[in-house]
């Protein structure tokens, strides 16, 4: 096509079309604006336009959210800001995850373990797919003794949290491994306003004490720290005996255009679980002469310990126009977790009893640079950027009795190596149109040294390219409109990559693919057009190239068929007056397998239906109180669809009163009408000692009946 010289319209759609072609042709690097970054000039330019249009921002955006318009690059990406944080009350330190449109979180084990994550129709089982960061560190584990991408949140303080960071789908050149679904980056406060002492007391035996402040140290520098200890039994027959230990240290400073940071962190706890249990134990009412009900448990030496401390470093330069990013990190990590899902069926004289032990040394480094230039007469941001990871791990199965080792599956020795590129640029075509064109290269080095069984030892090496693209529109009316598309990955577990045969059978096997692809599309819309309101509704489709199932008998994940998954998300954030805020996420979402099996085609666990509806009501006087209600949808348990899970929807209740400015007394009711459902429901085959077959049942987690805790806050 000819473009005459005055046709100014006709260059910027040429110029359009250009940066989605070389987003996804091979040899070309683009680059876009950090997500988080304030000063990113194309977007400062965009607000500039939408404030010169008097689109007047929504006052819950300014308080608790940064979602609104000329805001984000995609429909189903936005930040949430520690106001928000303190409203509800979180019954596990990885709840503050659910403030993110769309996703639950569970737990079907002891307090101690990782949580379960549900989003977009994924069983993110603990962490697979949404990968998540706390102060610059990554928390997902990869190659991990219990499963893929293991995120272990319980070293999380909420009352540090100054912002969730978050976003949904492979759309962001910055997010790499395990962010197909989602990502959030959870940052710590660098300062606080006032030292303060929280003590808490609840039902089960809760105690929690946390005492954090901050001062100045020297010229410009500040130190921050935070001291906690817990401890819970929990409503659980078998006390829970959950000990929590945890210290958060960080110094940091700047001058001029330079801003740095060092943390310290150091977690530790320990715990007995009660893991899921058969639905016909609890139909028949007793176990070995004694009663069983729904949170009694079947091994009582289930449980584990884990150890996590790092120490990390930052360091931020702001130029005008520009900005540079460097960071490093170091972690050290210990696991030791039992369980058994399957009691009897495998070694009837001893049980099923197994161990999964985890001992890495974790190295990572980072850097990036982004800078505002011209692009074809246009105003552009780019970003360049590398990451490197390295874990060094051990990782081991062994059949286990009281906790006793009696045999060994799996002892291994694991090195993993992941290095990514990245680049990215937003140009903003029109006022009304922006475009954001990326890619990603990244590759990942395996080699495993299993010390039982050398057929498994070995090493592999993948690599994959990620192109991704945005198109901005708008705002009219106080209303944007997206367009994303992007592929991203997850890594497969090392010792599947080099696997050669099956380490308890001996059976030959095939080794599975390092980088497992993800491909992404997304359109949606936000809108401010209603005084007060902010909405967004998104339509998104995922599709893997391997699905991650969860195996009961192993309590394990492994690599499966691929998958689809489309959905609707709708998330809305009310102000009808400055004290009340009404906020509503719904999501529905329809996952199959793609290929033809006689087995069927739904994915065990993918959750159709997920919601969130929350009433605040802010500084009436000293009172403050929160009512949330939490809808987990019904899922398919097996391929064929016969057995679903059950729906469950609860109720958490938070009521606060000032006495004076520097305290505060708290009370939060989870579960507040004491509804009998379940956390997670699994169907697989089980045998109980005194049974003489396996059985294919219904295995259940309860929730957590009604429970009621008071926090005391004194500030001084």
């Amino acid at each position: 096509m000819k473009i005459r010289r005055g046709d100014a319209h006709l260059r910027r759609v040429a110029t359009l079309c250009a940066l989605v072609l070389a987003a996804w042709g091979p040899g070309t690097v683009w680059a876009a604006p950090s997500p988080d970054a304030p000063e990113n000039g194309t977007r400062d330019r965009q607000v500039a336009k939408v404030e010169a249009m008097a689109l007047e921002r929504v006052e819950v955006q300014g308080r608790h959210y940064d979602n609104g318009v000329g805001s984000t690059d995609a429909a189903s990406q936005g930040t949430i800001r520690a106001e928000l944080l303190k409203s509800r009350p979180a019954l596990r330190p990885g709840e503050v995850l659910e403030f993110v449109p769309g996703l639950i979180v569970t737990q079907h084990s002891g307090d101690g373990k990782a949580n379960q994550y549900f989003l977009r129709g994924f069983n993110l089982d603990h962490g697979t797919d949404f990968a998540t960061t706390v102060m610059g560190l990554p928390v997902n584990m990869p190659s991990h003794a219990h499963g893929q991408g293991y995120a272990d949140l319980n070293f999380l303080i909420p009352e540090l949290v100054e912002r969730i960071d978050y976003r949904k789908g492979p759309y962001f050149a910055r997010n790499g491994d395990f962010s197909a679904a989602g990502s959030a980056d959870i940052a710590y406060q660098r300062t606080l306003d006032a030292p303060f002492v929280n003590l808490t007391l609840g039902e089960g035996r809760y105690r929690r004490a946390l005492a954090a402040g901050s001062t100045e140290v020297g010229a410009g520098l500040q130190l921050l720290g935070a001291v906690e200890a817990m401890s819970n039994d929990g409503p659980w027959a078998l006390r829970e005996d959950l000990s929590r230990r945890n210290l958060v240290l960080s110094l940091s400073g700047g001058s001029g255009r330079d801003r740095w940071r060092v943390g310290l962190m150091d977690y530790r706890a320990d715990w007995t679980s009660t893991d899921q249990v058969p639905e016909r134990l609890i139909a028949a009412g007793s176990f070995q002469g004694r009663p069983f009900g729904r949170f009694d448990a079947i091994d009582p030496s289930d449980g584990g310990t884990t150890r996590r401390g790092s120490l990390s470093g930052e360091w931020t330069r702001e130029d005008e126009g520009a900005t540079t990013r460097v960071a490093a990190y170091a972690m050290a990590y210990k696991l030791s977790l039992y369980s058994n899902f399957t009691y009897a069926m495998e070694r009837p004289d001893t049980g099923d009893q197994f161990a999964q032990k985890d001992d890495r040394k974790v190295y990572g480094f980072s850097a990036s640079h982004a800078v505002d230039h011209a692009l074809g007469g246009l105003p552009a941001r780019s970003e360049v950027g590398a990451q490197v990871r390295q874990d060094r791990a051990r990782v081991g199965l062994f059949d286990t009795q009281d906790r006793a080792v009696i045999g060994t599956t799996r002892d291994d020795q694991v090195r993993e190596t992941l290095a990514g590129l990245h680049g990215q640029t937003s140009v903003e075509l029109t006022p009304w149109a922006r475009a954001v064109a990326g890619v990603r290269v990244d590759q990942a080095r395996f080699r495993v040294d299993s010390l039982g069984n050398a057929q498994n030892s070995g090493s592999a090496r993948a690599t994959l390219v990620s192109p991704k693209w945005s198109l901005v529109l708008g705002p009219w009316a106080r209303t944007e409109l997206f367009v994303n598309a992007g592929r991203g990955f997850h890594s497969n577990d090392a010792r599947g990559v080099t696997a050669r045969v099956d380490p308890r059978s001996g059976d030959p096997v095939d080794p599975v693919p390092g980088l497992v692809k993800a491909r992404g599309h997304e359109i949606g819309a936000r809108s401010e057009v209603l005084p007060g309101l902010q909405t967004s509704l998104a339509l998104w489709k995922l599709d893997f190239d391997s699905e991650l199932v969860y195996v009961g008998d192993a309590g394990a994940t492994e690599a499966n068929r691929p998958s689809k998954r489309r959905g609707i998300e709708w998330n809305n954030r009310y102000v009808p007056l400055p004290w009340l805020l009404i906020d509503a996420d719904l999501a529905w979402t329809h996952a199959r397998f793609s290929d033809a099996d006689p087995a069927g085609d739904r994915i065990p666990n993918a959750v159709d239906k997920v919601a969130s509806v929350g009433v605040t009501v802010r500084e009436l006087g000293p009172w403050s109180a929160s009512l949330q209600w939490r809808y987990l949808g019904s899922a398919a348990l097996v391929e064929d669809n016969s057995v679903r899970s059950r729906s469950s929807l609860t109720t958490n209740l938070r009521v606060s009163r000032r006495f004076g400015a520097k305290t505060e007394l708290t009370l939060d009711v989870f579960n507040l009408f004491d509804r009998k459902v379940n956390d997670i429901e699994y169907f697989y085959e089980s045998q109980l000692p005194g049974e003489s077959a396996p059985v294919a049942d219904r295995h259940v987690h309860p929730a957590e009946p009604r429970a009621v805790r008071v926090t005391l806050r004194r500030s001084f």
